[in-house]
């Protein structure tokens, strides 16, 4: 952990494409066990956040630490082995792959089994193929139903909307994190969808043990799911504490409909 006791912090952490200032002087911590969510209007920063978070991009100022170690400058795939994992606004599958190996996909940064093991089909590799498929298998089963028995072998591409958005987030858990970043998981779901993915946000934290912080416009979901909310606006933050304290500061009221809150 970081000397303040944080699982992940972002410190004073900046990224710009040309003069615009996406991210500016961004200050955040999760700590271990939280589902915290991240609101904002559109261009506020938050994608941003996680691609910086996530090493898909560099910041150009600021530090990232990760269970105390700075992670800036780690590769991606460096940062999921490390237990971050991360789903994506719009979703990222490989559409002709089962729905079980686009699970499986999620442990690759976990094998051990090098070139010629997988070549020769080494009893090593054999058994990694095993616990990687047992893996995947109980990572899609934390959806129930929905990615459950003869769907894990159709192709992804087959399955509708909403089980397509499940199976990235199983793909996600499949990576064995520590943290899982959610970015606008409930996008395009009907509310009873969404009622039901707010639902697997808790249960994400309360049975797998894992830190949760999610990007998410719907407040319903943010007010069933949250230990914290971060407001963020132009690339800073404007605002944090509990759903009630966010949703009802005049910053956050003026950010979200363009107008200074009366009173």
């Amino acid at each position: 952990m970081s000397d303040g006791g944080h699982l992940l912090e972002l410190r004073n952490v900046a990224k710009h494409f040309g003069g615009l200032y996406a991210l500016s002087g961004l200050d955040m911590h999760v700590d271990q066990g939280e589902i915290v969510s991240v609101i904002g209007p559109n261009g506020a920063g938050k994608s941003t956040m996680f691609n910086v978070l996530t090493g898909l991009y560099a910041p150009d100022e600021g530090e990232v630490l990760f269970q105390g170690q700075r992670i800036v400058g780690f590769a991606p795939n460096q940062i999921t082995k490390m237990g971050i994992a991360r789903t994506f606004q719009t979703v990222h599958l490989f559409p002709n792959m089962t729905v079980l190996e686009n699970a499986m996909v999620g442990q690759h940064t976990r094998s051990k089994a090098g070139v010629f093991g997988a070549i020769l089909r080494t009893p090593q590799t054999r058994r990694e193929e095993e616990r990687i498929r047992a893996r995947a298998k109980q990572a899609l089963e934390f959806f129930g139903s929905r990615l459950a028995g003869y769907r894990q072998n159709q192709p992804a591409f087959s399955l509708s909307y909403a089980n397509r958005r499940r199976l990235e987030m199983a793909r996600a858990m499949a990576t064995d994190p520590t943290v899982i970043c959610l970015d606008e998981p409930t996008a395009g779901m009907n509310p009873r969808e969404t009622l039901e993915l707010r639902d697997h946000i808790v249960r994400m934290r309360d049975e797998r043990g894992l830190t949760v912080l999610v990007i998410e416009h719907d407040m319903r979901v943010v007010k069933g799911v949250s230990d914290r909310v971060i407001a963020l606006d132009y690339g800073r933050k404007i605002a944090e504490g509990t759903y009630e304290e966010v949703a009802n500061d005049p910053q956050v009221i003026e950010a979200y409909l363009g107008t200074k809150a009366v009173g």
